[in-house]
């Protein structure tokens, strides 16, 4: 990897069709520092035929109510929306605020190509000079290989997947995490992931059409095998929409293109629901695990090791494959007002955003302690932030929104 002096990049993907708007700039690095982030491409921007936000019991595609007077009250026509305006993204059109949340059901927008076409090319940006820090940065970890997860990866790493979603510059992917939900116990519908993965930041709102899909590729087929998969193939439990997604506000108010701006507060809980009916059964049912969330986890050097997960897409990997590193972390900090975070070794790239970062938790017990955020250009480490107070409110506001549900 480069030196503490590098370049870095905000890992978006591949759009091979790139559309010109002043939005884009505003957003081109949606992250931070080096968000080894989320890829993206432009994919096939069809919208599908059918919409809604959540799922009836009888199976049947429904609009909640709350849902139907949000899009009245944005001046949003859902046919409209689901036929492809949606695709505007104009800035007085870009919802920003927390309470602005949308995103209603467009079934069958998440095919198979369009899942396995988000990627994520290098793309670097001069960025800080990070010895210029004010808190406590410990020196620049060894690289750590990535390894493969073994096959099926239901088995290995039941509760990771990809969060798929769309942005001004395209088709985009992350990678997330099935956490537990306090009010619904051993029924969670609850996803962890990063703030850039589902809003852009300061100067951006909300992205849309965001989907997540357990164990993605759960037979670890070639980036070729997939071109002629199935839906079930790439989605074994099916596609899961988010029907209420909650950032920080730190990640809304300073979360930028570059640097390390909101990078301590980048993290994200989606509340999903499937985009069929299904059987009824909840998120952590279906995969039949969710991990437990630690925000009273040991400090930087009273971790031995942290385990991150995820689905790098940024050469040279390709997006297609579930991997983890192993490493004990160390701390780098970019102000001594904003809280530490951790950084291990690792090779993973662009792509691996959002995924999860599993310690031994105060407990004793694995649990979520983090998640992928940034990462230089060159890769070689990864970053994330640790998980506090604004953490657990994020996590919480989530759960008891849908408590009596």
């Amino acid at each position: 990897m480069r030196s503490i002096r590098p370049s870095f990049t905000a890992h978006r993907g591949r759009n091979t069709r790139r559309r010109t708007s002043p939005v884009l700039g505003a957003i081109a690095l949606a992250s931070v520092l080096a968000l080894t982030a989320t890829a993206c491409d432009s994919g096939d921007t069809n919208a599908g035929s059918q919409a809604s936000s959540s799922a009836a019991d009888d199976g049947k595609i429904t609009i909640p109510d709350d849902i139907k007077d949000r899009l009245k009250e944005h001046g949003i026509d859902l046919d409209k929306w689901k036929n492809g305006a949606w695709k505007n993204w104009d800035e007085d059109d870009w919802l920003r605020e927390a309470k602005d949340y949308i995103n209603p059901i467009i079934k069958g927008l998440w095919d198979p190509d369009r899942m396995r076409e988000a990627e994520d090319p290098d793309r670097g940006v001069d960025d800080t000079d990070l010895s210029a820090d004010q808190g406590v940065t410990d020196p620049t970890p060894e690289a750590v290989d990535a390894k493969a997860v073994a096959t099926p990866y239901h088995t290995n790493a039941p509760e990771a997947g990809k969060v798929f979603f769309d942005s001004p510059e395209g088709t985009m992917v992350c990678s997330a995490t099935v956490v537990e939900d306090p009010a619904h116990p051993g029924k969670s519908n609850l996803v962890w992931t990063a703030g850039h993965c589902v809003h852009a930041g300061k100067k951006g709102g909300w992205y849309r059409n965001i989907a997540f899909v357990p164990s993605y590729n759960d037979k670890g087929l070639s980036a070729d095998e997939l071109k002629a998969a199935t839906r079930e193939q790439s989605a074994p439990y099916g596609v899961w929409w988010g029907d209420w997604v909650k950032t920080s506000d730190q990640w809304i108010a300073q979360g930028g293109q570059t640097g390390g701006d909101g990078a301590p507060y980048d993290f994200a809980v989606i509340h999903v629901t499937p985009e069929e009916g299904g059987s009824g059964k909840s998120l952590e049912e279906t995969v039949g695990s969710a991990l437990p969330v630690d925000f009273a986890a040991p400090s930087v050097p009273k971790v031995d090791s942290i385990t991150a997960t995820g689905y790098p897409a940024a050469k040279p990997f390709e997006g297609q494959t579930l991997y983890q590193c192993q490493d004990k972390p160390g701390r780098l900090s970019f102000s001594e007002s904003d809280p530490t975070m951790y950084r291990i070794g690792c090779t993973m790239t662009g792509g691996s955003s959002g995924g999860g970062w599993v310690a031994t938790g105060s407990d004793g017990k694995p649990a979520l302690v983090s998640n992928t955020s940034i990462g230089p250009a060159s890769s070689g480490w990864l970053a994330g932030p640790r998980l506090g107070e604004v953490a657990k409110g994020v996590y919480d506001s989530v759960s008891e929104k849908f408590a009596g549900q």
